[in-house]
């Protein structure tokens, strides 16, 4: 792993301190508009060449040589997946200080004039995931956008709630102290498996989850790494590795649930 650039003061207080992690793999054509956009609301950013082909990894060098305060490059030799990626952006992000990070894809798909959005919604509860909840325009392949809706149901037994609106979204908010615990405790898939599994596994230990709207796009450079055949292997074996945790954590589920769903009328008495 080598960090070519640092981190900037944006982004700071006493109490909070966001970062935004960027999971590359070759996206040469949208790395740089996405990392334009991003640094255009003042946030520090931590690119992770995740073993880019030479195009690619060369922009992303560029990139980073252009805002040598603000960029932080980290390389994998080997590619890792998306998940391993963003694990390695979230402890950099972590050991570096930050309270908080942001995750974006690096294809171009998310709409990152939602992030002062997201990070005000943080602020506000910085103990809670912030969440993309998807809205598309005509370029989503249909396919993709109706086989989310079985991940959708598994998730919801999963957690048994309804928090958790869509769980594929790769913009959001995570607060690192509770993720990297769970990172350092648990196994969670390092490929299009982490969205979702990471996801759950914070709702598992009782980190509240707030959906917000944000546009879709599919995708900036017409590149797409999911792999119809591995990648759906991988998350159905998730989900039936998720369904029998749930299971030994049902009973401390419902009764969580019971009591959020108590609370309000005990507050109104």
């Amino acid at each position: 792993m080598n960090a070519v650039a640092s981190r900037s003061n944006a982004a700071h207080d006493a109490a909070y301190a966001a970062v935004v992690v960027v999971p590359v793999y070759n996206h040469e054509h949208a790395i740089g508009a996405v990392a334009e956009a991003v640094l255009a609301h003042g946030l520090p950013c931590v690119l992770v060449d995740d073993g880019c082909n030479a195009a690619c990894a060369q922009a992303l060098r560029e990139i980073a040589a252009a805002h040598p305060q603000r960029v932080t490059l980290l390389v994998h030799a080997r590619n890792q997946g998306k998940g391993g990626a963003v694990m390695t952006g979230l402890r950099h992000a972590a050991a570096a200080g930050y309270t908080h990070a942001l995750q974006i894809d690096a294809d171009g798909q998310h709409e990152a004039a939602d992030i002062p959005r997201f990070i005000a919604a943080s602020q506000a509860a910085p103990q809670t995931v912030i969440n993309g909840q998807p809205v598309y325009d005509e370029s989503v392949p249909k396919g993709r956008l109706y086989a989310r809706y079985l991940t959708h149901v598994w998730v919801w037994i999963n957690t048994l709630s309804l928090e958790i609106r869509d769980s594929m979204c790769g913009f959001r908010i995570y607060p690192l102290a509770p993720t990297l615990r769970l990172m350092d405790s648990a196994h969670i898939g390092r490929r299009m498996d982490f969205d979702t599994e990471i996801l759950v596994r914070l709702h598992w230990r009782g980190l509240r989850v707030r959906n917000m709207a944000t546009r879709v796009r599919y995708p900036a450079d017409g590149v797409s790494h999911f792999k119809v055949w591995l990648d759906n292997v991988l998350i159905s074996r998730m989900h039936a590795r998720l369904f029998f945790g749930m299971l030994l954590r049902s009973p401390l589920l419902l009764s969580r649930r019971l009591g959020r769903l108590l609370r309000p009328s005990a507050g109104g008495a």
